[in-house]
């Protein structure tokens, strides 16, 4: 029935001019979180252009740190083919490491970022949700972290003489890709350290970074470690991401199902549980005013 002059009928495009308006809505705070995410990103890159010395110092100490591990494969006086097999797996075990650790340290390290630099009570009052704020942490880490990991594998591999005919670069990357979100699920529990304690809480991050160093079989089969040690391995995304990596570069093994369900449980478990956790922590440090302290 068509609605009249004191009619209480509503318009029949008031429903779908409200549901426009809704969506329109939505669809502009999506723009604006996208924006805070790469503004986030470009922030970071103007940072590491400023520091950019200090990052390549630290470029040139990872290529020869890396290079003292890689040597053991000719000290161990093999055959050139089984030499050249475990300088590769020694190789890929130091370059997932340096990818993985950059983006933990990169998490951890997102409070201490910002008080430094002077900008931690701007940027927990901007109008960005902490997701995306962490995210797009986690996502600048990503990218530092795969061009540092393209470099150091590269250089180490022409000045070693390393040749891996066989390497599935493409299931490498993929598998790197699953890691990485659960990496940065796992960095932003740990972010939340310097938050609750400014004086400690960077450093018990790097006990944690540590710890995952050991049990992640990095340089050696994780089955060489004493039994509790292979338990708490099973917890760490790196053990799966190195294992897989290493059988796609050394014999061109593609994605194994075995490496990346862990993988996959991680991230879905370890990304909501690390926001709830910061979130707790954010509203501890802002209720007994550590927020801007750094001591």
């Amino acid at each position: 029935m068509s609605s009249g002059v004191g009619s209480t009928e509503p318009p029949r495009s008031a429903g779908r001019g409200f549901a426009t308006t809704g969506a329109g809505t939505v669809a502009l705070e999506m723009r604006n979180q996208l924006v805070g995410l790469f503004g986030i990103v470009e922030r970071n890159v103007y940072l590491t252009k400023r520091y950019f010395l200090w990052d390549l110092a630290f470029m040139v100490w990872t290529i020869a740190n890396t290079l003292t591990i890689v040597f053991i494969a000719r000290a161990a006086h093999l055959p050139p083919g089984r030499e050249n097999t475990l300088a590769t797996m020694l190789l890929v075990g130091a370059t997932i490491w340096a990818f993985l650790g950059i983006i933990f340290e990169f998490m951890t390290e997102t409070v201490a970022w910002e008080r430094w630099e002077g900008t931690i009570e701007y940027t927990f009052m901007a109008p960005l949700s902490r997701l995306v704020h962490l995210f797009g942490q986690g996502a600048f880490a990503v990218l530092y972290g795969l061009i540092r990991a393209a470099i150091l594998f590269f250089a180490v591999a022409a000045f070693i003489g390393i040749h891996a005919p066989k390497a599935n670069y493409g299931a490498a990357l993929a598998l790197l890709a699953l890691a990485s979100l659960s990496f940065i699920g796992v960095g932003i529990m740990t972010s939340v350290l310097p938050l609750i304690s400014p004086e400690k809480g960077a450093q018990l991050g790097f006990v944690a970074q540590g710890v995952m160093l050991v049990v992640s079989g990095v340089y050696y089969q994780v089955n060489v470690m004493p039994e509790w040690m292979q338990w708490i391995a099973k917890i760490s995304p790196a053990t799966y991401a190195i294992r897989g990596d290493r059988n796609s570069i050394v014999h061109g093994a593609g994605l194994a199902w075995a490496d990346v369900w862990p993988l996959l449980i991680i991230a879905v478990l370890a990304t909501p549980i690390g926001l709830a956790i910061f979130r707790v922590g954010e509203r501890h440090a802002k209720r007994h005013g550590k927020l801007k302290r750094s001591g």
